[in-house]
């Protein structure tokens, strides 16, 4: 059984941040916010058949590709920076916590696209409406998960926090799947939510300091398929390292 998404509206994004920690918008809704047409959008889409493998999955997969680029974001400024390494800490990821992973950036027709800067802004003024006006530390990773093992994991480590201030996850596509069931827990309370996004460039916005999330595996519908996501997250005070 798929459940249909609890969608705000554009205006109500923050509002709907503030009072359970997650806001989810559909394709039209993320197009109002970001002040992007959809169709721009999907000019994007055909960069994710061309992400390499992703080497550093320790469970031993091999359904994962991604790139990884970083970027500082203050006001309407966006400036990539040096090429850097995706880092987290065991407390917040189990699986590959603790580890520097060099993953290939992300390549010019999407990073030195006109839109590009304005999706990054636009959405980390939500981040700013939520925590106040400051410089974000934005790391962006193009993820397709594909069913190449039978199965694929949206999210091996489990439910988690990223351990950043806030996250947007972008559905950018699924094909010839089931599963990728997305879950949303509050970090301190006994309340959760889960729900399917379909929809190409629907989102969901998390407090990440308030919530935990997951997305369940995927599985072909036939000889095989795939769910591509675009995943930024913003965190203030600097980038995560060792």
């Amino acid at each position: 059984m798929s459940f249909s998404p609890p969608i705000s509206a554009p205006s109500e994004t923050v509002n709907a941040l503030r009072d359970r920690g997650y806001a989810v918008l559909d394709r039209a809704g993320l197009s109002a916010l970001v002040g992007i047409p959809a169709a721009e959008l999907d000019a994007w889409r055909p960069t994710w058949d061309a992400l390499p493998a992703d080497g550093y999955l320790r469970d031993g997969g091999r359904y994962r590709t991604r790139r990884h680029s970083c970027f500082v974001v203050e006001g309407d400024t966006v400036t990539q920076v040096p090429h850097r390494a995706h880092w987290q800490p065991v407390e917040y990821n189990a699986l590959h916590g603790g580890l520097e992973r060099w993953f290939e950036p992300m390549t010019s027709t999407v990073v030195e696209h006109p839109e590009w800067p304005r999706l990054l802004s636009r959405l980390a003024a939500c981040g700013s409406a939520l925590k106040g006006a400051q410089p974000w530390y934005v790391e962006a990773h193009q993820f397709r998960i594909d069913t190449t093992d039978g199965i694929g994991r949206p999210t091996p480590e489990g439910a988690h926090r990223d351990g950043v201030d806030f996250v947007v996850v972008l559905l950018v596509g699924r094909d010839g799947i089931k599963g990728g069931e997305t879950r949303v827990f509050e970090a301190a309370g006994p309340n959760g939510i889960r729900f399917t996004l379909t929809e190409p460039w629907s989102a969901l916005l998390l407090d990440d300091e308030r919530v935990i999330h997951e997305s369940t595996p995927i599985q072909p519908l036939g000889a095989s398929g795939h769910r591509d996501t675009l995943v930024l997250t913003f965190r203030a005070k600097g980038f995560q390292g060792p």
